[in-house]
């Protein structure tokens, strides 16, 4: 851990308040972020439809040159709450950054400066990385993988019956949202290491240490989040373990610059 400078205890200090201040404060944060949310949802739930086909799209690709495909709905009310459900992921998406804001602003003022500067950096990289693991499952694992649950299709003739893809509404939004969610949460992995690396709770020799037990924690998310397919698992498995090398020059790098920081603050003392 890198232990605060008096000036940092100084500026905690001053940023002191009683508990009531605390939970008042708390309080502003969570009203401006659910106002904030609940702006998004009703903008997104307007738009629905077009972001629903937008994330139906790889579906439609994969299943081209096909027999004739439809979705379906088996209660009445379903497109409707699947709409809403819609609403209310693109609402969250659309959010974030300002949500992240507001958590920012409640908890930067009991950090030490040095773990302001560590963490500010992470907090942008959060949605970008997040983006990354969307964009990865919408464009390489959807098509892959429906292509894959697709080819247990069996073609009906006379006398016997078919094997048909039919997804349900509600159920593919399900699908799609559950791995955008996991692969975006996924791809922090950077974030969270780094970070930790950032302020001195870990080191590069750890987590190179700790290499091993990695892949095979990876291996074992991969099979819990992904679809039942090896081509899913190590769809993830790979970028996982890459992004954990990344993970290892990035602490590694702050290492070394803190080393020279310190280098530069001992010759200056000593002149």
């Amino acid at each position: 851990m890198i232990a605060p400078t008096p000036d940092d205890e100084a500026s905690i200090d001053s940023t002191r308040a009683p508990l009531l201040s605390h939970l008042v404060e708390l309080r502003k944060r969570l009203v401006i972020s659910l106002l904030v949310f609940a702006v998004c949802f009703i903008v997104c739930f307007v738009f629905a439809k077009p972001i629903y086909m937008f994330l139906k799209a790889p579906l439609d690709h994969a299943l081209a040159g096909r027999s004739p495909h439809h979705l379906i709905y088996t209660q009445l009310y379903e497109t409707f709450f699947t709409y809403v459900k819609v609403g209310m992921f693109a609402g969250l998406c659309l959010a974030f950054p300002i949500i992240a804001a507001q958590v920012w602003m409640f908890i930067a003022p009991g950090l030490y400066r040095h773990e302001r500067r560590a963490f500010l950096p992470f907090l942008v990289a959060t949605p970008v990385l997040f983006l990354a693991g969307a964009a990865f499952v919408y464009y390489l694992l959807l098509p892959t993988a429906i292509r894959f649950f697709a080819s247990y299709e069996i073609a009906g003739g006379h006398g016997t019956l078919g094997i048909e893809l039919q997804p349900k509404v509600s159920e593919y939004l399900d699908f799609v949202t559950t791995l955008i969610f996991a692969f975006g949460l996924c791809f922090q992995m950077p974030v969270l290491l780094t970070l930790l690396g950032r302020v001195g709770i870990l080191s590069s020799a750890q987590l190179r240490s700790m290499r091993r037990y990695a892949i095979l924690g990876i291996v074992a998310l991969a099979a819990v989040v992904t679809p039942p397919d090896a081509l899913s698992m190590l769809s993830l498995v790979v970028p996982l373990a890459l992004l954990y090398e990344v993970s290892i020059w990035l602490v590694y790098f702050f290492e070394r610059k803190r080393a020279q920081d310190d280098a530069a603050r001992a010759a200056g003392a000593t002149d």
